[in-house]
């Protein structure tokens, strides 16, 4: 047959360790078969960054500008271990993190539904998709340890010189203060693109911050969306048949646990780190959930929600055989070219995207899996399959 042509490319951001070896194989089982594949690739592995002092992080988000479509591999975010491991020249900052700021997006990740892979919250019946906002907060903090007794202020330093004071603590002994910020125009594109995203998967949009005890910060959020949301998207959310509703974090964690799910929680950044693992290992591993980081000028990059499987590249390196969930992977690619064959008007190439998910289900619902979910699949005498396997079993059926 032939293969389906691209007339735009994808942003392809190559990744680390395990995942970077299935990214290889994805491509060579599952995509180059059928498509005359059409990126500009980007080698986001630790070292190529490292030797970029990290700039091919930035090329590869300003190229997601450019063509409004990326897909990207796990990376890694080096710590004080990384460094000495990989000789770097110093502790780089998050890949994910650099690109969020630069596209200013907010990423929605929702969990991959399959039978026999069943949510450990009874109830749930629909996925929930988190939507967090990409920037600031503990992100962008700044931290002081205290040596001792004294005081510390918040001063803002205005243009013209004047100084605004607010008393952080008067410590009488050691401790620990931390500073953070957001800005309203992130705020803003936090929430047209929660407003926007809920209008394209028609779902009702939930927004939790605690206001009651954040009462500048925390608040801010909750003014901008509500008047956002009653300014331009209240009548398009009426004529759609969605609601947009405001609540505290925790009554929104009570609601979610008693709901059947179908709908967009918005969080803030921190909240959305943490409460898109919880939903994520509860609707069964993280490798089954779909991540994706959209701007308010439309440009959308995918990639998997999970690391990079570091514990099994070490037993690859050895030649021993791993049984790596590739999954969200998988999913991360479909999304890319889904969004690309739809903005290219390509038909084909999204009708595609449609059969990969849908011969990666099968092959799970069929009892074929990584060993992560054959250990915790409803379904009977389960076949656990190594990492290349899985990915071949999928190429059976596609």
């Amino acid at each position: 047959m032939d293969k389906i042509k691209m007339t735009t490319p994808i942003v392809e951001m190559d990744g680390d360790e395990m995942t970077r070896i299935l990214w290889q194989m994805i491509k060579d089982h599952l995509l180059l078969p059928y498509i005359d594949l059409n990126t500009e690739y980007y080698d986001l592995g630790l070292e190529f960054r490292d030797k970029t002092n990290d700039q091919v992080t930035i090329d590869s988000a300003n190229a997601t500008k450019k063509y409004k479509v990326a897909v990207k591999c796990a990376t890694i975010t080096p710590n004080a271990d990384r460094v000495k491991e990989y000789n770097l020249k110093e502790m780089w900052k998050s890949p994910n993190g650099t690109i969020r700021a630069i596209l200013d997006g907010t990423v929605f990740r929702a969990p991959i539904v399959v039978r026999g892979i069943e949510p450990c919250v009874m109830n749930w019946k629909k996925p929930i998709t988190i939507a967090r906002h990409a920037y600031g907060d503990v992100y962008k903090g700044s931290e002081m340890k205290i040596p001792g007794t004294g005081k510390v202020e918040l001063v803002y330093t205005a243009e013209d010189g004047s100084e605004t004071r607010e008393l952080v603590h008067s410590f009488n002994g050691p401790g620990i203060v931390q500073g953070m910020h957001n800005l309203n125009d992130s705020i803003e594109s936090f929430a047209r693109s929660c407003f926007n995203y809920a209008l394209d998967t028609c779902q009702d949009v939930w927004f939790a911050t605690k206001d009651t005890i954040s009462k500048k910060y925390d608040h801010t959020f909750k003014d901008i969306f509500q008047d956002i949301f009653e300014a331009d998207y209240e009548d398009k959310f009426k004529e759609a048949g969605i609601t947009y509703f405001y609540t505290l974090i925790d009554d929104a964690v009570a609601r979610v646990m008693k709901s059947e799910g179908g709908y967009i929680w918005a969080c803030k950044n921190y909240d959305g780190d943490v409460m898109s693992d919880m939903i994520s290992s509860a609707f069964g591993s993280l490798a089954m959930m779909t991540s994706v980081l959209v701007s308010p000028d439309g440009d959308y990059e995918y990639e998997a929600a999970h690391g990079t499987v570091q514990r099994h590249y070490y037993k690859h390196l050895k030649g021993e055989e791993t049984s790596t969930n590739s999954v969200a992977t998988i999913f991360a690619w479909t999304g890319a070219l889904r969004k690309r064959g739809e903005l290219d008007g390509n038909a084909e190439l999204a009708a595609f995207a449609d059969k990969l998910e849908q011969a990666t289900i099968d092959t799970i619902e069929a009892g074929e899996m990584t060993k992560d979910l054959a250990l915790i699949t409803t379904i009977p005498n389960p076949t656990s399959l190594n990492s290349e396997e899985f990915i071949k079993a999928i190429a059976k059926r596609l």
